[in-house]
């Protein structure tokens, strides 16, 4: 059972417009990605009555910090009044880091062909590269500690994991699952639901 948690993916940023795998780079929002942060902002200020009873939580990345920073200011609050969790952050795509599919195709053609297999499993090439299941693991001790009412900002590969671990999704869906960058996701007790 979890207390009330609204979660926002990080805005845009141009590696996501590219679609490059980001990983744990740790990219900037872009200028539409600055106006989806606001927009989040906005909602959780309609969501929320009482700021004071939450805690604000965002990865340590630029995307997913400048994100909240613009939330909190959209709800009239402190732009640097949360703090930041290290295992909220993205997976680690290893040696894939800063590609298209299209273009890792190019170098190596097939390398691509295990992943769209198996998504959830699969471990991409390099030093600390993780699948979907490893990271639901990085994660799930941090969401199963939650003991109040929590805005975090993280990313789309965690939010899968919620899907999975809260939703019940497949792993297949799961890990297809779109994770859009302008709404807010509300996670309470045992459901997952898009606002």
């Amino acid at each position: 059972m979890f207390p009330l948690v609204y979660l926002a993916r990080h805005g845009q940023t141009d590696w996501n417009a590219e679609y490059r795998l980001q990983g744990q780079a740790d990219t900037d929002l872009n200028a539409f990605g600055r106006a989806q942060a606001d927009l989040c902002g906005r909602r959780l200020a309609q969501l929320i009555d009482d700021p004071k009873a939450f805690d604000f939580v965002a990865s340590p990345m630029r995307r997913t910090r400048e994100t909240m920073e613009r939330i909190r200011a959209a709800m009239s609050l402190p732009p640097d009044g949360y703090r930041t969790e290290p295992s909220l952050v993205e997976i680690n795509f290893g040696e894939w880091q800063g590609f298209t599919f299209p273009e890792l195709e190019e170098r190596e053609p097939g390398s691509t062909a295990l992943r769209q297999r198996d998504k959830w499993g699969f471990v991409p090439p390099g030093e600390g590269a993780e699948s979907y299941a490893m990271l639901l693991e990085r994660v799930r001790p941090w969401f199963e500690a939650l003991s109040r009412p929590t805005v975090c900002v993280t990313h789309g590969g965690v939010i899968r994991t919620l899907f999975r671990m809260v939703g019940k999704f497949s792993e297949n869906d799961a890990a297809a699952l779109e994770i859009v960058q302008d709404r807010i996701l509300k996670l309470e007790n045992s459901s997952i639901e898009w606002l």
